[in-house]
C-alpha cells in the first residue's frame, strides 16, 4: 500500500488552506472586516456610528440584510427594500406579494450568515443585541448595529436607520403622517363619545396565561401619543414593570388578577408566534373570571395581530387602523 511521506502530507495542506483562503476573500470581497469597518469617509462612502463602532456606509448601497424584523420594517418604510431578513412568518402587516423574493432568514438569535455571504450584500443592518454575529457578519459587508433596549425606542431606531442609509428627510414625512392621523382619531373619538375616552387595556396571550403590557413599548407610545388612557394597573413606567421581573414593557397576571386586564376597552395579542396560542384563548373565553370583566361583558374586546408588539411605522400605522375601526364602532359607544 502506497503512503505519503509527512512532507508531501504538509504541501498538500498547505494548498488546501490556500485554496480556503482564496474562496473566503472571493465571498467578502464587498464586505469589510471589522478593522476596515471604521476606515475614514470618502466620495464613494460615509461613516456611521452605531452600536458595534464606526462602519462607512456605500452611497451606492442596494442590497440590504437586515438580521432581524426591525431593521427590515424601518428600511421598508424608507422606500427600499431588503433583499433577506430573519423571522419572515412576523411580518405579515406588511409581506406582500412585492416580498415574494425575501430570503428567510431563520431565526434572529441564529440567522443564516451562510446565505447572507451568497447573496453579496451591501450592507447589513441588525440590532445592538446581536454583536456576537458583528464580526462575522461584517467580514460578509458592512454591517451597521442599531441601538435597542426596548420597543418603545421605536421612533430612535427609525431616525437612526434613516441616518444610515442618508434618508433621514423621509423620517418628518413618515411621522408627521403618523402623528397627523393620531390627532384625527383622537378628535374623532372625543366627538363620538362628547368629549369623553375609553380606557385602553392590552393584553397578550401566551400558553400558559396572559400579561398586560404598560406604557413602556411599543404599543404604550402609541396609546400614549394618541391620548388614550390607560387602567391604572398599566399606567406604568420602564422601571415599574420591570420590577415584576418578566419584561421592561409587559408583566404576566394570574387568573385571580384577571380584573387588572380590565379597562372600558380590551385589545388581545394573538399572533402567530405559537401554535399552542388558540388553546389558550379559547381557555381564557372559557374563564369565569375573564368572562366578569366588564369590556367582556360590553363586548367591548377586540383581537389584533403580530403588528402590534412590533417596533416600526408601519406597524403603528397599522395598530392605528385598528383603532379607528374599533374605538369609532364599539357596541357601548357611550361611555
Amino acid at each position: 500500500m502506497a503512503c505519503v511521506c509527512p512532507k508531501a502530507s504538509r504541501i498538500i495542506l498547505l494548498f488546501l488552506a490556500g485554496i480556503l483562503s482564496i474562496l473566503i476573500l472571493e465571498g467578502c470581497d464587498q464586505g469589510a472586516s471589522p478593522d476596515n469597518d471604521s476606515s475614514a469617509a470618502s466620495e464613494d462612502c460615509y461613516l456611521v456610528n452605531h452600536a458595534a463602532g464606526e462602519t462607512c456606509v456605500s452611497r451606492d448601497t442596494e442590497q440590504i440584510v437586515t438580521l432581524d424584523t426591525v431593521s427590515f420594517e424601518n428600511v421598508v418604510a424608507l422606500g427600499l427594500q431588503p433583499v433577506a431578513t430573519t423571522h419572515v412568518n412576523f411580518l405579515e402587516h406588511l409581506l406582500s406579494e412585492d416580498f415574494a423574493e425575501v430570503v428567510d432568514l431563520g431565526d434572529g438569535d441564529r440567522p443564516g450568515l451562510e446565505r447572507v455571504l451568497q447573496i453579496k450584500p451591501h450592507l447589513i443592518f441588525g440590532l445592538e443585541e446581536q454583536q456576537a454575529f458583528y464580526s462575522q457578519a461584517a467580514q460578509i459587508a458592512p454591517t451597521v448595529l442599531i441601538p435597542f433596549e426596548h420597543s418603545g425606542d421605536w421612533k430612535e431606531m427609525f431616525a437612526f436607520t434613516a441616518q444610515a442609509l442618508d434618508k433621514a428627510d423621509q423620517v418628518q414625512e413618515v411621522m408627521a403622517t403618523y402623528n397627523t392621523r393620531l390627532a384625527e382619531l383622537n378628535q374623532a373619538i372625543l366627538t363620538l363619545n362628547e368629549g369623553n375616552k375609553p380606557t385602553i387595556s392590552v393584553v397578550r396571550i401566551y400558553p400558559d396565561g396572559i400579561a398586560l403590557y404598560t406604557k413602556v413599548g411599543f404599543i404604550g407610545t402609541i396609546l400614549e401619543d394618541a391620548e388614550l388612557p390607560r387602567p391604572a394597573s398599566q399606567d406604568l413606567n420602564f422601571e415599574e414593570t420591570k420590577a415584576f421581573g418578566f419584561s421592561t414593557i409587559q408583566y404576566k397576571v394570574s387568573a385571580e388578577a384577571f380584573d387588572k386586564a380590565d379597562a372600558d376597552v380590551i385589545f388581545i395579542i394573538v399572533g402567530n408566534w405559537d401554535d399552542q396560542i388558540d388553546d389558550a384563548l379559547a381557555a381564557l373565553k372559557a374563564d369565569p373570571l375573564w368572562s366578569s370583566l366588564k369590556a367582556v361583558q360590553q363586548g367591548n374586546v377586540y383581537e389584533v395581530g403580530d403588528h402590534w408588539i412590533g417596533s416600526g411605522p408601519i406597524a403603528a400605522n397599522a395598530v392605528i387602523d385598528d383603532l379607528f375601526k374599533h374605538l369609532l364602532d364599539m357596541p357601548n359607544g357611550d361611555l
